[in-house]
């Protein structure tokens, strides 16, 4: 507790674009974040700023110079610090009165009950490459009937999906399955953006590499991420406005200044999603010798 801080004070900003009831709401609902890297930091602090006072935050990794291009805790100070301990002292420095349930070593089948009790969204900020911890806590909160959000950031923008309680499922959409990591990561990439905005100007194809479990990333993309998934988030747990889920996406590039909403049934079943994957397997993935 810090007797200097006032939470009607701190977020009467938000007043206006929600009532005073709603700002109560959302100081009460609790948000499960499952990694604290490039998007799930910004998730964080947006979700913070905007009066919710709840969470659980999971992340196993520390800090490096490989981050600073990204991510919003990592800078000479916390090199090699835990981004969970970071993060978490960065909500607080917030808002002091703020809950988090830390889970230090991520997300896993054996903690997965735990960080996803009493939760009433989650909001997915695993780095691209996680593929067991993301299968997972996809279907625990399918089984759960929570609801949840992921934004990609991609190139200079964000695509957006939500997997609603009763809707399309993650696995349903992205159709994992037992798939080899590399496989995952194709049809994750093309099922988040059917549009491919990004693609136009990616000006190093090298620089994508399935195999060794790498890609570029910027600021940019991080930080529209974060202001979608916080609109997303606010809607939902309000229980107002239009709230867009699969197989049905949108996906806007900062950089071509374009929006598109994408309509895909069956997923990376469907005949566009097919042909998008086969493109891209050509183009990224090596051939087995």
């Amino acid at each position: 507790m810090d007797a200097n801080f006032n939470y009607d004070e701190a977020f009467a900003r938000n007043l206006g674009w929600v009532t005073s009831a709603e700002q109560q709401q959302l100081r009460q609902k609790r948000i499960a974040i499952a990694g604290m890297g490039a998007v799930g930091s910004a998730h964080l602090i947006t979700l913070v700023r905007l009066g919710i006072e709840k969470f659980h935050i999971a992340d196993m990794d520390t800090y490096g110079l490989v981050n600073f291009n990204r991510q919003i805790g990592a800078n000479m100070a916390t090199i090699d610090k835990p981004k969970v301990e970071v993060m978490a002292a960065m909500a607080r420095s917030i808002n002091p009165n703020v809950e988090l349930k830390i889970f230090p070593a991520g997300v896993s089948k054996e903690n997965l009950s735990e960080f996803l009790a009493g939760v009433d969204l989650y909001v997915d900020g695993l780095d691209f490459f996680a593929f067991s911890a993301r299968q997972d806590t996809f279907a625990a909160c399918a089984s759960k009937r929570i609801p949840a959000i992921t934004v990609a950031p991609l190139g200079m923008g964000a695509a957006l999906f939500n997997f609603l309680p009763g809707g399309m499922t993650f696995e349903e959409y992205f159709l994992w399955g037992d798939n080899t990591d590399e496989e995952k990561a194709l049809r994750f990439l093309v099922g988040l953006a059917p549009a491919g905005l990004h693609g136009a100007y990616l000006v190093d194809p090298g620089s994508i590499n399935f195999a060794e479990r790498r890609g570029p990333s910027t600021m940019m993309a991080c930080q529209l991420c974060a202001g979608v998934a916080g609109s997303e988030a606010l809607k939902i747990l309000l229980g107002r406005g239009t709230v867009i889920a699969a197989p049905r996406g949108v996906h806007f590039d900062a950089y071509r200044n374009k929006l598109v909403h994408t309509w895909r049934p069956g997923g990376n079943n469907n005949l566009l999603q097919r042909l998008a994957l086969s493109i891209t397997r050509k183009r990224f993935m090596k051939p087995q010798a």
